[in-house]
């Protein structure tokens, strides 16, 4: 394999980028639904959490005592942050107290604040690329939540008379903020308490959560009512991961699918992808695939969560071979018998260094175009890694004409020689079994700036930049 000219090859390919971008202004609508949150970034050192432990009266002994991993107390919240902190691993933790809410807003404070969840994040990924107009589903949207949407007129939601509006400009006054503490630490970092040190093994984050809507998934009547009598040609569906079986889940998720079926009847052509996120719940897991994936036309996953999918879907055996060998051959069959089992016309695996994408030959959006919205993605995708946003418009291209990285060649490279099918190595394009296949390596950035919403702005870019 001359990983040179197949550089030079891929490079010419991606040139069709900018002028495939600027065909998403002939998006006339988009939608983007459930969940809408914010994320309050901090970055705590160990002087800082001795502090906080001090003015709790707490000893190093008590924060260690974990009796469950729900916040029932500002005591909770300091016992997560030390247990990630002390084992360098990243746990969420939730509460619907809003006294314990009180305390991490009058205690953790915030370095800053940015659009959480998938559909906020879609929809502003979506504003800023052109979509003519984006209707974002939002369960709260106090000001402080609007200030996470970006000020641009394509952007709208729905005031508390549900009527659309730019959605930086609505305040829902009675509405709460839905805040996800993002807690950040570093490898290396001391906890000096108790005449002992704690040595931080490893860079990462603890996630203090407070969001009883999305929690439960309450669903805005002005937003559903919108998508009933306005056709939209895509909607992008999340939010079903936070959802758990104590709480309801499966029926709460249940209460949804009237709603999309609602939608489809209203605009019959519409595309409606499903993110299917990391769902730690396997029945609400099982009920996703089960339920409401087969009402999609298309579904997305990275390698991860293709994993647990196939454990819920009766492939044991192939996920544990995907667990042993994380490669394009094998999340290639994983892709495929996702797609059979859950009977969606379209299914997208985004991996490291690679995008797979297999679909029905009569899907409406062709394998050419899907090529070309893919390579979009893997260009806006990069291009957030580098400057930490796309908030920004000239963001979008900074990655425009940085060459494909060698990993994702090489894993291409695996599946051509894999389906028998060279082409695929120097087009992106072939058939396996009567489907189309469209791959794409993409573009990797070294020291990225952001990971945050990656893979929510691959797959919904991928499918609406889709030219």
């Amino acid at each position: 394999m001359d990983i040179a000219r197949l550089k030079t090859q891929w490079l010419k390919i991606y040139q069709a980028v900018p002028k495939t971008l600027a065909k998403v202004t002939e998006v006339e609508t988009a939608a983007t639904a459930f969940n809408t949150n914010i994320d309050a970034v901090l970055k705590i050192n160990g002087k800082k959490i001795a502090k906080l432990l001090q003015e709790q009266n707490m000893s190093l002994a008590q924060a260690r005592d974990v009796k469950q991993t729900k916040l029932l107390s500002g005591a909770d919240v300091l016992k997560g942050i030390v247990k990630c902190f002390e084992r360098g691993i990243a746990e969420e933790w939730l509460t619907e107290d809003k006294v314990v809410y009180q305390w991490m807003a009058d205690n953790l404070g915030y370095d800053r604040l940015q659009m959480g969840g998938q559909g906020g994040i879609v929809a502003n990924a979506l504003a800023v690329i052109g979509v003519q107009n984006v209707f974002a589903h939002t369960n709260s949207l106090p000001k402080l939540q609007a200030q996470q949407f970006l000020a641009q007129k394509n952007l709208l939601s729905f005031d508390e008379k549900g009527q659309a509006k730019p959605a930086a400009e609505i305040d829902r006054k009675n509405d709460i903020p839905l805040i996800h503490w993002i807690i950040e630490f570093d490898k290396g970092d001391v906890l000096e308490l108790d005449g002992e040190k704690v040595v931080c093994p490893k860079s990462n984050r603890f996630i203090a959560t407070y969001d009883p809507l999305n929690l439960k998934l309450v669903i805005d009547e002005g937003f559903v009512s919108h998508l009933q009598k306005n056709k939209m040609q895509y909607v992008i569906l999340s939010g079903y991961h936070a959802l758990t079986a104590n709480n309801d889940g499966v029926a709460l998720l249940e209460k949804s699918i009237p709603v999309i079926k609602s939608w489809k009847k209203a605009c019959p052509s519409c595309l409606v992808h499903l993110e299917v996120a990391s769902t730690q719940d396997v029945e609400v897991r099982r009920a996703i695939v089960e339920k409401i994936a087969p009402m999609c036309d298309s579904v997305g996953f990275n390698e991860r969560e293709a994993i647990d999918i196939l454990q819920v879907i009766g492939e044991e055996d192939l996920a544990r071979r995907c667990e042993e060998k994380t490669d394009a051959v094998h999340l290639f069959e994983a892709t495929l018998r996702i797609k059979q089992k859950l009977k969606v016309a379209r299914a997208q695996l985004h991996m490291f260094g690679l995008y797979i994408t297999l679909q029905d030959t009569n899907y409406p959006v062709s394998a050419e175009a899907n090529l070309r919205g893919m390579c979009v993605a893997a260009t806006v995708a990069a291009s957030k890694a580098g400057t930490g946003s796309i908030n920004q418009a000239e963001n979008l291209l900074w990655a425009q004409g940085k060459e494909v990285a060698d990993v994702g060649l090489k894993e291409l490279a695996s599946l051509a020689d894999y389906l028998q099918t060279p082409q695929l190595l120097e087009t992106g394009l072939s058939r396996f079994e009567g489907l189309d296949v469209v791959a794409v390596p993409t573009i990797l950035v070294e020291k990225p700036l952001t990971l945050v919403g990656m893979g929510d702005t691959i797959s919904s870019v991928s499918l609406v930049a889709a030219r």
